[in-house]
């Protein structure tokens, strides 16, 4: 007779019985107890309307990212809009207008984040696979929005591509059984498991979700969304101030290494723990330099309150505090402003002989930076 060969981890018998090393993941649990502490006394030192402003960017991010490692570019000043006007709050510089795509998306992080308090249903799944897809394409091709996948077109393979060569991650489990597996998820993110520490959980379920990949599209996206769910749900709290999304994108290889070892592995997941707590530290304190930024913007501008500055000048002096790309030259000012070049050039130079921007470079290389 011949014998069922494991290949995946859900073809265990004893899935999803997850197991691991608690005494390896020690370490990493008590620096990222202590990282998260750390970070949340500094939060408290600062002002409602900076901690505001400070979650308004970490969700922006959170979107933006969790995009980009998908190979999918959404425009920042609409999704940091959509966020603020969920939020309720106004930023300076933000658009009024924003598109349907990043309205979408802000809801379902928002959803995500605030409404912790309320149950992981089958049905919210749907409602935030279909504010990833609002128009029911994904790119050129029609999808199933609001509904697992049906394999009607084959096995769920995850798959990259690098220009003709295409990778097999994993073939995810077929369709006729995501009721049960995702109902037993479900079950999972909602149970009060005391003994099990919220990170774990956090991690635990972001697997499980990728493992089980149950929608046509989105899946990566869904599990980044659902793990915020978790990280709320663990911390107690609306307020994101770290962006788990961000760091992902920054070690988006050994990200996807991790989960296709972890895919062809056993139930044993202490390596994947592992991971996902430093990448979890790492976001910590990435989030640390970011509040740095944050402060010394609300210093800033909280010196030049009384100087009288443009819509232009305010809009640009915020895209450097916030991480322009590239040099800030006069043509890219009157290309984003939409001015000429001669009024470009006259709101930059007003901003330096304020002593607010300062002029770097010659001839062509001619620049600006923050002063």
């Amino acid at each position: 007779m011949r014998r069922f060969s494991v290949r995946y981890i859900y073809q265990h018998k004893d899935w999803p019985k997850f197991r691991w090393d608690s005494a390896e993941l020690a370490a990493e649990l008590e620096a990222a107890s202590f990282s998260t502490g750390k970070f949340s006394g500094r939060l408290a030192a600062i002002g409602f309307e900076m901690q505001s402003d400070a979650v308004c960017e970490t969700l922006s991010a959170e979107i933006l990212n969790s995009a980009e490692i998908e190979g999918e570019r959404l425009n920042r000043d609409d999704v940091r809009s959509s966020v603020a006007k969920r939020m309720e709050i106004v930023l300076s510089g933000a658009k009024s207008a924003t598109s349907r795509e990043a309205e979408s998306r802000a809801d379902m992080i928002i959803d995500a984040t605030r409404n912790w308090e309320a149950p992981m249903t089958v049905g919210r799944l749907f409602s935030w696979h279909a504010a990833l897809f609002p128009t029911g394409y994904s790119g050129l091709s029609k999808i199933a929005v609001g509904r697992f996948r049906d394999d009607s077109d084959g096995p769920m393979r995850v798959v990259s591509r690098h220009g003709m060569m295409e990778r097999v991650h994993f073939v995810a489990p077929h369709a006729q059984l995501l009721d049960g597996e995702i109902k037993r998820l479900m079950d999972y993110v909602n149970s009060d498991d005391a003994g099990t520490p919220w990170l774990v959980r956090a991690a635990l379920a972001h697997l499980w979700f990728l493992t089980l990949h149950p929608f046509d599209d989105g899946n990566g996206r869904l599990a980044r969304a659902l793990t915020e769910y978790l990280l709320a749900k663990g911390e107690r709290s609306a307020m994101r101030f770290y962006s788990l999304s961000a760091e992902i994108q920054a070690e988006k290889d050994a990200y996807y290494d991790e989960i296709e070892r972890a895919q062809r592995g056993t139930l044993d997941v202490t390596r994947w723990l592992k991971w996902f707590l430093g990448c979890h530290r790492r976001a910590v304190g990435e989030a640390e330099v970011r509040l740095k930024t944050i402060l010394d913007k609300a210093a800033f501008w909280e010196a030049h309150s009384s100087d009288e500055l443009t819509a232009n000048q305010r809009a640009m002096l915020n895209r450097l505090f916030d991480g322009f790309k590239g040099n800030l030259t006069s043509s890219k000012w009157a290309k984003i402003c939409k001015v000429s070049q001669d009024t470009a050039s006259r709101e930059i130079n007003a901003l330096v002989a304020k002593g607010i921007l300062r002029r770097e470079g010659q001839g062509r290389s001619t620049h600006y930076v923050l002063a």
